[in-house]
């Protein structure tokens, strides 16, 4: 079984959410399983966790799940254009999985939310996108052929799963950000099974 981590970061829930969608897709691909995990909010000790466990949501991430599974799915909130400092502090810390090529050759895929249509969310799907790049893995977008990237009205980009939430809503995903995040997992989880068996 090809086992894919989803590993986000997510403060109002939208980015959460959106994992739930990858995690979706990756389960309704034959031979693939998904292990959803988050990182630590940053703060004025940012070494480690101020909490070791979170007090509800997905379990923190390690460099073993990321080591041991055979794709990855990232997403973060947008900020200024960029990846959320707390899944940036965790991507810091893969430098022994990098000196040891322990990612490379493996699937991935990125997914994002953001406030506002113009709030940067192809390029924080382009930053999340370059650690990966180092590390070696390959990369998986959404093609045109996904139809609901044709259809969308919010979210969705070929760099990757993306919702806009509208400044002060609740984060309710529309039916084609739901669509595109099942896809991105589904496409991930096909290519890692067929690297898997191969």
């Amino acid at each position: 079984m090809a086992e894919i981590l989803v590993l986000y970061y997510s403060r109002s829930g939208a980015t959460a959410e959106l994992a739930r969608q990858v995690c979706r897709g990756v389960e309704s691909t034959a031979g693939a399983s998904a292990r959803l995990r988050t990182v630590p909010p940053v703060s004025a000790e940012s070494e480690r966790p101020t909490r070791p466990v979170p007090a509800s949501g997905a379990p923190y991430a390690t460099l073993e799940d990321l080591r041991d599974t055979h794709g990855l799915v990232l997403g973060s909130p947008t900020r200024f254009g960029n990846m959320a400092a707390p899944l940036k502090h965790f991507l810091d810390g893969t430098a022994s999985l990098w000196l040891t090529g322990a990612l490379a050759g493996k699937p991935a895929g990125v997914f994002t939310s953001t406030q506002t249509m113009h709030g940067g969310q192809e390029t924080t799907l382009l930053s999340m996108m370059l650690p990966l790049l180092h590390h070696g893995m390959y990369l998986v977008g959404l093609p045109y052929t996904e139809r609901a990237l044709n259809e969308t009205r919010s979210g969705g980009t070929p760099y990757g799963a993306s919702h806009v939430s509208n400044l002060g809503s609740a984060p309710a995903l529309t039916d084609s950000e739901k669509a595109l995040a099942r896809a991105l997992g589904q496409r991930v989880a096909a290519l890692a099974v067929q690297l898997f068996r191969a």
